[in-house]
């Protein structure tokens, strides 16, 4: 029987919607903060194969959700085209940042990343192998727009002032370097979708801040290129996009990418999500991640209410955005046997 993901991305409906959950390998599971002891800091976790197979595999075997995202970061497309990358413990990411056409002429060409990215391509193929046979494999990689603010502002950023203020003032170079973050986006995940990802998602976490004609051309745009090439060389694979906060912009997001799903935050509702997005395909959310720490009634009434709502067409179920390192996994738990429930 085909895996209930790609049924739901197929365009089924299903009477139990499949599910698995943003960052679900992560700090809130005591075996994961051992793991991540064990490989000394977060970057040296993500390019170790076994260590990061370890905890791509943690949620599957404590919840048994449906599916499991390649344990990686969106960083480090940029670090393979030669930003220099490091974290900042408490307070996330660092970069070095590309402000202008010098900094840009620095960076290497989307046919050398591979070598540093090779690491990621072996999780990959070892999950493809470790995986149980009715669990889907998803890869993933930022979008454009939003691995190109970290980029700019060296960090992130509560606005993206700093992209921003760059597209405004110098558009070449901020347009040059979403070009090149499109064309190594293709060149990333396809070489997961070879080592065995199922599934690719699109994190265009940032997408909210853009509006208009800005939001067609650098958040839509690039997601319509991403989803089209990887389309070409690998028939039939599905692609879920995710322009988080996009609010409006998510009505018409299917037909004008091409992606299979369209994933949404909590910011809309989901009667809202049934009425305007769900009868482009498939769509996947949309939990706020709080309840995952206060739990109780409120987390059941919401799964009811969010699976209810989206029950009459494809739905993949998820948070609107990732755990939190201060969830419950208790609350985890319970989620998943009230999506469940008969």
């Amino acid at each position: 029987m085909t895996k209930t993901i790609l049924r739901a991305l197929a365009g089924e409906t299903l009477d139990t919607p499949p599910i698995w959950m943003m960052r679900q390998a992560g700090r809130y599971l005591p075996e994961y903060r051992a793991t991540r002891a064990e490989a000394g800091d977060f970057l040296s976790l993500c390019y170790n194969p076994d260590l990061a197979t370890e905890v791509t595999l943690q949620p599957i075997r404590r919840y048994g959700f449906d599916a499991a995202i390649l344990f990686a970061d969106i960083l480090l497309l940029p670090q393979a085209l030669g930003a220099d990358l490091w974290f900042v413990t408490g307070e996330g990411p660092r970069l070095s940042t590309v402000t202008g056409p010098d900094d840009l002429a620095k960076l290497k060409g989307v046919d050398d990343i591979h070598e540093t990215l090779g690491p990621i391509y072996q999780t990959v193929r070892n999950l493809s192998g470790a995986l149980p046979a009715e669990t889907t494999l998803i890869g993933f990689a930022g979008a454009p727009w939003t691995v190109a603010t970290y980029m700019i502002a060296g960090r992130g950023t509560p606005d993206q002032a700093p992209a921003h203020a760059l597209k405004a003032e110098d558009r070449a170079t901020f347009e040059a370097l979403l070009d090149l973050l499109t064309k190594g986006t293709i060149e990333y995940l396809s070489r997961q979708i070879e080592a065995g990802a199922e599934v690719v998602k699109i994190f265009d976490s940032w997408a909210g801040s853009l509006s208009g004609e800005d939001f067609r051309k650098y958040a839509l745009e690039p997601a319509r290129e991403i989803t089209a090439a990887l389309k070409a060389r690998h028939p039939g694979i599905p692609v879920i996009a995710f322009p988080r906060e996009a609010g409006n912009g998510y009505v018409g997001f299917h037909a004008a990418t091409g992606a299979d799903c369209v994933a949404v935050d909590d910011s809309v509702d989901a009667a809202w999500v049934a009425e305007k997005v769900q009868p482009g395909g498939c769509v996947q959310g949309n939990l706020a991640s709080r309840h995952m720490v206060t739990g109780g009634d409120d987390l059941v009434s919401e799964v009811r209410r969010i699976r209810d709502a989206l029950s009459n067409g494809p739905h993949i179920f998820n948070l609107g955005h990732g755990i939190t390192p201060d969830a419950d996994p208790e609350n985890v738990t319970l989620m998943i046997e009230t999506l469940r429930e008969k």
